[in-house]
């Protein structure tokens, strides 16, 4: 071989190694091949969607819209005709910038990234205003679902039983109607339209903030509902059971005025009388046989000041069966769920409340709570006091570092607030979304299927989140696929108009949120599709979920006539590997729970149960003189957050 052609073999050599990334280097007269540090065309978030693809939780086919940078030397002709063998399209160009607005299957994503003329690929990225809460419950995506109106919760009237409602803020303005349709106050003050403590104001801003305040940053889980403001926390944030007794009786006399359906309790206290003669109880009960849905808070009580785990700190009126009971999940400030958890603080089961037998404490030790939604660190309204424009609620000047600083007009201020008193108001929010899809749903059956199409949150056990974080979009849907009037079915009926999706999921932030199928009874779960295809006789009114299941000679039964054929249960306490409830581990040993039975692995308490990785709390006493708290604002887990929009 001629000198000529090794020179030419040489350069062409180093032109391909080039090219793919390589290079030469020479030592000792020898050619050593060295790699070069390459840009990566990829950017970091849409690496994780693809990585997804990958996964099987993401759909390859899937369509995303993206922002690809060109090469300084790039074929526009050519990354065209790409994109169109790809199953792809340009959307725009640009005249001042090598950029293209494209959209490309996800699963094509790496096809696009190896062609030579692209230099860098990111997602379109949207820009606006931290909607967080809307779009991390999958609430945003379901607005438009119905053909004849607007999916908020219009005509639902959902009763907020706290410590007022600031009605001249902003959050709760509309251009067509009035949120706040009646007030009234149980406290004796006769304070109607202010909130000094700054609790209620909150709670009512994630159940129905305005659309149009903070360019919709901060709108609740349902705008449009009618909201009953009923005062029975005062300027510190302390109450009676009597005042919460009086406003739930009040909202049973005037359920058909004000067609309230729903009923928001972002309070509690101590659980010492088992739920069968707790007074709070015995009111919440009645409200619900009425035919209202009540929710409220499980308490902020799931550690103690080592940071251990504490199980059975469910807060009263909580631990009754016929309550929808709702924990705190902490979303890291993402929309996207896959980084979600249960908070530290959030209460666990399961309920202590007991009755003496014979000298002997019998606790109710039922599972709750029911499931968990966003909790920590959530903004919204920030109520005034009611001497001055510059004197701040009491929670603002006992804990300054709570204000967002977002604003210094009154009316527009908001705050930061974490703990479940924050998770159930976004609940209540979307059963009103459910009752507007489907008004003949009996508060049984939104229930259940907000429980059933809950998303089990990995590595947390049931007594920890219930059936799995909220996902009103799943719920939504499934609420539509209910027949009308289906509470006049019998057990076991076809109940479905349409049928339940071949995966039954849903799209949240770009990602496969699974349903969890199975709906909370007494000591253990149902589960099993046939949940949602038949009537059960558990949704009926006259009866709670819980009397789905019992527990004879030791063995956990399905009752006869309210649960049909073809449904599983489970054997007690399930650790979630974030799929489908039934696809998880037990945690126990034998059946959880009934009247003794032990919860972890044999070992029984004096008292009742223990678990593997934490401790019982004790039996505890109950706020002097029966007083409620807002249940225990916290500052939250110190964990990345929702950010503030500036408002002026």
């Amino acid at each position: 071989m001629t000198g000529v052609h090794q020179i030419i073999r040489k350069f062409t050599a180093l032109t391909l190694l080039t090219l793919l990334g390589l290079g030469t280097v020479f030592i000792n007269g020898q050619a050593q091949i060295i790699s070069f540090p390459t840009r990566k065309k990829v950017a970091e978030d849409l690496e994780k969607e693809v990585g997804k693809v990958i996964t099987g939780s993401l759909s390859g086919q899937q369509l995303r819209r993206l922002v690809v940078e060109l090469k300084p030397a790039a074929s526009g002709f050519a990354v065209q005709k790409k994109l169109f063998l790809l199953g792809g399209k340009i959307r725009q160009t640009y005249k001042s910038f090598r950029l293209l607005s494209v959209e490309l299957p996800l699963g094509k994503v790496r096809d696009l990234e190896a062609d030579f003329n692209i230099e860098y690929i990111a997602p379109d990225r949207a820009i606006r205003p931290s909607g967080l809460v809307e779009e991390t419950t999958g609430t945003e995506q379901i607005r438009e679902l119905l053909s004849s109106t607007t999916l908020d919760g219009r005509g639902i009237g959902i009763a907020i039983i706290d410590s007022g409602i600031y009605s001249s803020h902003n959050a709760f303005a509309r251009t067509k109607s009035t949120s706040i349709m009646a007030s009234r106050d149980f406290t004796g003050a006769n304070l109607l339209n202010d909130d000094i403590y700054g609790h209620g104001s909150h709670v009512a801003t994630l159940v129905a903030g305005a659309d149009m305040f903070a360019e919709g940053a901060y709108t609740g889980i349902a705008p449009g509902a009618n909201l009953l403001n009923l005062r029975v926390l005062d300027s510190n944030g302390r109450g009676s059971a009597s005042a919460v007794i009086a406003a739930l009786d009040w909202c049973i006399q005037n359920k058909a005025t004000y067609n309230i359906r729903v009923i928001n309790l972002s309070l509690g206290t101590a659980p010492v009388d088992s739920y069968k003669n707790d007074p709070l109880c015995v009111a919440a009960r009645r409200a619900f046989d009425a035919g209202i849905l009540v929710v409220a808070a499980a308490g902020n009580l799931g550690k103690d000041s080592t940071g251990k785990k504490i199980y059975g700190g469910i807060q009263s009126p909580g631990i009754d069966p016929s309550v929808l009971t709702v924990g705190a999940a902490n979303t890291m400030g993402t929309t996207w769920r896959s980084d979600d958890i249960v908070t530290t603080y959030s209460s666990r089961g399961p309920t202590r409340g007991y009755i003496t037998v014979n000298g002997v404490r019998k606790y109710d030790n039922l599972i709750k709570p029911d499931l968990v939604a966003p909790g920590n660190k959530l903004i919204a309204a920030q109520s005034a006091g009611i001497t001055s424009a510059s004197v701040p609620n009491t929670l603002i000047q006992l804990y300054p570092d709570l204000d967002t600083y977002a604003s210094t007009v009154r009316t527009n201020k908001t705050m930061y607030l974490s703990g479940t008193s924050m998770s159930a108001p976004l609940v209540a929010g979307a059963a009103a979304l459910l009752l507007q899809t489907n008004p003949t749903l009996t508060p049984n059956l939104v229930k259940a299927i907000l429980m059933y199409t809950a998303q089990p949150l990995a590595g947390f056990n049931t007594l920890e989140q219930g059936a799995g974080l909220l996902n009103v979009d799943g719920a939504v849907r499934l609420a539509r696929l209910i027949k009308s009037n289906a509470f006049l079915l019998s057990n076991g009926t076809s109940m479905l108009n349409g049928s339940l999706p071949n995966v039954q999921a849903s799209q949240i932030a770009d990602e496969r949120c699974f349903w969890g199928q199975g709906v909370i009874t007494n000591y253990c779960f149902l589960y099993g599709s046939k949940l949602m295809l038949n009537w059960q006789g558990m949704y009926s009114a006259g009866v709670t979920l819980a009397d789905a299941t019992s527990v004879i000679n030791g063995s956990l039964r399905q009752s006869f006539g309210l649960v049909s054929s073809g449904i599983s249960t489970s054997n007690g306490v399930l650790l979630h590997n974030g799929i489908v409830m039934a696809d998880g581990s037990l945690t126990v040993s034998g059946i959880v729970m009934a009247d003794g039975v032990s919860l972890a692995s044999g070992i029984v308490m004096a008292d009742g149960i223990v678990m593997a990785d934490g401790i019982v709390m004790a039996d505890g006493t109950a706020y002097p003189d029966a007083w409620l708290k807002a249940v225990n604002t916290v500052r939250g887990d110190n964990t990345a957050a929702m950010r503030p929009v500036r408002l002026y």
